[in-house]
């Protein structure tokens, strides 16, 4: 995989400290905008990148680079993505995978017409620990309850009380709460149980945004409370309850560092089957994987995955009123 990156934020640089390590991928191009050049070139030369510029159309018209890592704010990604697909380069898109369903859909159906991998990276779903959730959810009996709460008070947020508002709560830039905490919950419930039946947001709007909401799933046999908070913090934890035991992770599930498997007979299990390396370095193993052994088959399973995360956050703003640009230009 010969990567191009576009973008140079903190979850570049994430990226950036490990990636040497997966065998295969060469870093060829990174490309930023004119206010960032000065951090590109600085990028570019430390981690020996080939080619630095600050215009996406010199990365795009690249052609040793076949794979592009999209890593912009999250109203670029169906932009930067499509025209991607089009320049015939496989994208690896930074979490949240676009602003509407619609925007996914669209860019589902350009990587399979043009025969292109398209990955959400996104970490829970490639960590062993997700894998062994799935496996020992059997155990719980029939599943009753289901609650996620990733609450961390953000730095940013001081500087919005003060009317600085960032991308991270700019609702015209498809932030807050849910497309970011949130969304690592969405796909964590989603990726074990499916679709619900019904979806509905509690936000706690501040300028037009979601500092903090209560997602709930409703999935007929149990039901699901999705906490994700910016404007507050507490301990973190998520369980899964079951008429037989509980799976309880006291840490987000964006990582699942350690399973505790409480039994009603009183017994407990603490479980990890995670590697000691970066939250990310198993994704980027994946997509690796999924490229050298030309399996689109496993990389569109995905994307369908993608794409219903994108679908229930989408159903869940529109129903609370929470609409973004891309909402009414659909």
């Amino acid at each position: 995989m010969k990567l191009g990156i576009v973008g140079s934020g903190m979850i570049v640089e994430d990226l950036l400290s490990f990636i040497n390590n997966i065998p295969n991928i060469q870093l060829i191009h990174i490309s930023g905008t004119k206010r960032s050049e000065e951090k590109v070139k600085n990028l570019c030369k430390k981690h020996h990148f080939k080619r630095c510029s600050t215009s996406y159309d010199q990365l795009l018209n690249d052609e040793e680079v076949d794979t592009i890592y999209v890593a912009l704010p999250n109203h670029l990604h169906y932009e930067y993505t499509r025209q991607a697909l089009q320049a015939n380069k496989n994208v690896i898109l930074e979490k949240p995978f676009t602003s509407t369903i619609e925007e996914a859909q669209e860019l589902e159906k350009l990587a399979i017409e043009n025969h292109l991998f398209l990955w959400e990276a996104i970490t829970n779903q490639y960590l062993p620990n997700f894998y062994k959730v799935k496996e020992l959810l059997p155990k719980l009996g029939r599943i009753k309850i289901v609650e996620c709460n990733f609450s961390q008070y953000s730095s940013r947020y001081n500087a919005f009380k003060e009317g600085n508002i960032l991308p991270a709560f700019d609702y015209t830039k498809s932030g807050g709460a849910l497309m970011d905490l949130n969304i690592y919950n969405i796909h964590f419930v989603v990726g074990l149980f499916g679709k619900p039946i019904n979806i509905e947001y509690y936000p706690n709007i501040e300028r037009n945004i979601d500092t903090s909401g209560i997602l709930i799933l409703d999935y007929g046999s149990f039901k699901c409370v999705c906490i994700g908070s910016k404007d507050c913090k507490a301990p973190l934890s998520n369980n899964i309850q079951g008429d037989e035991g509980c799976i309880h992770i006291e840490t987000p599930v964006a990582i699942i560092e350690t399973i505790d498997m409480f039994m009603n007979d009183g017994t407990k299990e603490t479980i990890t089957e995670n590697k000691n390396v970066h939250k990310m370095y198993e994704e980027f193993m994946a997509f690796e994987k999924m490229y050298q052994e030309k399996n689109y088959q496993k990389c569109y399973e995905m994307l369908k995955h993608s794409l219903l995360v994108t679908e229930v956050q989408t159903i869940a703003r529109r129903k609370a009123g929470m609409l973004f640009p891309a909402d009414i230009q659909k």
